[in-house]
């Protein structure tokens, strides 16, 4: 909050929240207190959750692949409703008491305006077997049902190869998903080449390829960062990563590119607050204040360059350029140990770009971070000597 953040996303299901934890069906009101007093807390500092209600993968007692993804008490050896998970996605006994399940949750914490969206599930395509699509058109009209005044919400897991294309359009498609919701994150084993390479163009291509699908909703970046291959862990260079350019690159992509919002990071614990990277969430909250997105009714598009990537969000009355250094990487600046260069004479052509004529352009450096004046000359503009990345806020007639 104090960074102009206002938004977060709690795992229910996680060790310190989950209400369902001895026995199928039995919920801890102790737990559920916990989650009043989150609430709460989220309450006096302007903060809204997304709170996600399951993740587990497996119920299977006997499989100790991913501990912390298995939930065994739906197992019918522990009292639970099925067999395996494709049964427990399919069978009515198991969809009657996640509706129960529902039901206790909309009891305890329905209509809240604290809470922005409920989402049934993370990454439910991780789950081991079963059809997990169909038993998502089936619970999305339930949760919309129960929280009528909150979205409601499904996600998917990275984005990253072959297999995520058609379940990701029909899933954006589904009439009671109301975000189209997508993971994607840096990885060196995806097979996708554009997860191996800069962060904000993997980024922006996550978020092209949902505005696409003509969803009829708002996108968003709903995780992203790196991993070491394969999602095997944390991504190394995290730890040379002060300056915190992978979570800049995560925020500010998706917001330019189209996204209903800034991108949200995965590794918050390892990344973002052992590095003390909240600054870059205060870097995107100047950037955005004062300026109604959905009042200008952005265009995103982008202008070709030598040097830079340019970002554009084409408004009304007022356009938004990021402008990020296409010589300035993660490989170049933590894997190769070369310093961002400090970029001067730039200049950006504006026509075509933004509604004409200029009245003026102002130029904003995340990285100082401050705001300057920016000279405006034939319909383009000279940018300020900067690293890695400028934002301009044109303002036209």
């Amino acid at each position: 909050a104090a960074h102009g953040g206002n938004y977060i996303r709690i795992w229910l299901s996680a060790s310190c929240w989950d209400m369902e934890r001895q026995q199928a069906g039995v919920f801890d009101a102790e737990r559920a207190q916990r989650v009043e007093t989150l609430l709460a807390l989220a309450s006096k500092h302007g903060i809204r959750v997304k709170m996600t209600i399951e993740h587990f993968r497996e119920i299977d007692p006997t499989d100790v692949r991913q501990a912390w993804a298995s939930k065994p008490l739906h197992h019918v050896s522990r009292g639970g409703t099925a067999q395996d998970m494709p049964d427990w996605l399919a069978n009515e006994r198991s969809r009657a008491q996640f509706r129960a399940k529902l039901d206790w949750l909309q009891m305890r914490f329905g209509d809240q305006p604290t809470i922005f969206a409920w989402e049934l599930w993370n990454e439910i395509n991780a789950v081991r077997g079963g059809n997990y699509l169909e038993w998502s058109e089936v619970m999305l009209p339930e949760l919309k049902q129960r929280f009528p005044r909150n979205m409601s919400l499904q996600s998917l897991g990275s984005f990253d190869s072959n297999w995520a294309f058609e379940p990701y359009r029909r899933l954006c498609q589904m009439p009671d998903n109301d975000v189209a919701q997508v993971h994607r994150y840096l990885d060196l084993g995806a097979s996708l080449e554009v997860c191996h390479g800069p962060v904000d163009v993997l980024a922006a291509d996550a978020v092209r390829e949902l505005l696409s699908y003509q969803p009829g909703r708002p996108v968003m970046l709903a995780e992203g960062g790196a991993v070491e291959p394969q999602h095997s862990g944390p991504f190394k260079l995290y730890a040379q990563d002060t300056a915190g350019i992978i979570l800049h690159d995560v925020i500010f992509a998706p917001f330019f590119a189209g996204a209903a919002g800034c991108g949200q990071c995965w590794h918050w614990g390892e990344y973002v607050d052992r590095n003390n990277l909240w600054h870059q969430f205060g870097a995107f909250a100047e950037t955005v204040r004062g300026i109604d997105p959905a009042a200008e009714g952005f265009e995103p598009l982008m202008i070709p360059h030598p040097r830079l990537r340019v970002y554009v969000l084409k408004g009304r009355h007022t356009s938004l350029l990021w402008c990020r250094d296409s010589e300035n990487t993660w490989q170049t600046e933590l894997q190769q140990g070369h310093p961002p260069e400090i970029l001067q004479g730039v200049v950006v052509p504006l026509q075509d770009a933004v509604p004409l004529p200029i009245r003026a352009v102002r130029a904003y450096d995340p990285w100082k971070p401050c705001w300057t004046d920016a000279a405006v000359e034939k319909d383009a503009v000279c940018l300020p000597p900067f690293s890695r990345s400028i934002v301009l806020q044109v303002h036209t007639q």
